[in-house]
């Protein structure tokens, strides 16, 4: 995502502005996911991409504009998401919120699945449909690759059970890059984990990341 900084500024981000700016269009995009994803996966993969876009580059009243008019959008109040778009002087030289432009030519763009479900989106319900009834359903064992990002920029990889407890993974953590578990807070989409959270509970998907903030300066307890 290439946002310019505004003190990129120049004439010649006046030439784009002007270039041209279309009305809102009706249509959404058309996407599908590289796996049957649910709605409540869908609504992890948005929360993370609102949590995290604003934070590197872009100004955050513009990112909040886009993400109501998204949700206008969703809502098929095709009125109000073009109120908000021109509320925040926001162009869209396409007529879409995949690529749009502030009135500083700072240049945003938001992803197909911030705007639209995927074609193959399932419900909750056909996604746990011939499971077997248990008083207490058995969390899968099935091992999972997963991902994580220390806050020094490194990325590690630890194969965990989706039934695994966040404790028992800090504890793989320590022992491959040698971090004290005290010294490791782990995130996802904007909230902290705690050692008892399991991975399923996160709904975490393949190729999702989760944030290791390493505090070596004091020991940080998880409750």
């Amino acid at each position: 995502m290439g946002v310019a900084n505004s003190r990129d500024y120049h004439p010649s981000v006046a030439v784009v502005l002007k270039r041209r700016n279309e009305p809102l269009k009706k249509e959404r995009p058309k996407w599908k996911s590289d796996y049957p994803m649910t709605e409540g996966q869908l609504r992890s993969k948005r929360d993370e991409f609102w949590d995290t876009a604003p934070a590197f580059d872009g100004r955050k009243e513009i990112w909040d504009a886009l993400k109501a008019a998204a949700i206008a959008l969703e809502c098929n109040d095709q009125q109000l998401a073009q109120a908000i778009v021109d509320g925040a002087s926001i162009t869209l030289p396409h007529g879409s919120l995949t690529e749009c432009y502030d009135e500083l030519g700072n240049r945003y763009q938001l992803p197909a699945y911030c705007l639209a479900p995927p074609l193959n989106l399932v419900s909750e319900r056909s996604e746990n449909e011939g499971a077997e009834p248990t008083e207490q359903q058995a969390p899968p064992r099935k091992e999972f690759p997963l991902k994580v990002r220390l806050s020094s920029g490194q990325d590690v990889r630890l194969t965990a059970s989706m039934a695994d407890a966040i404790g028992q993974l800090k504890k793989q953590l320590q022992a491959q890059e040698d971090i004290d578990v005290a010294h490791q807070r782990w995130f996802f989409s904007g909230k902290l984990l705690t050692d008892k959270t399991r991975l399923q509970d996160t709904k975490i998907q393949k190729d999702f990341v989760i944030q290791v903030i390493v505090n070596t300066a004091a020991p940080i307890i998880s409750k």
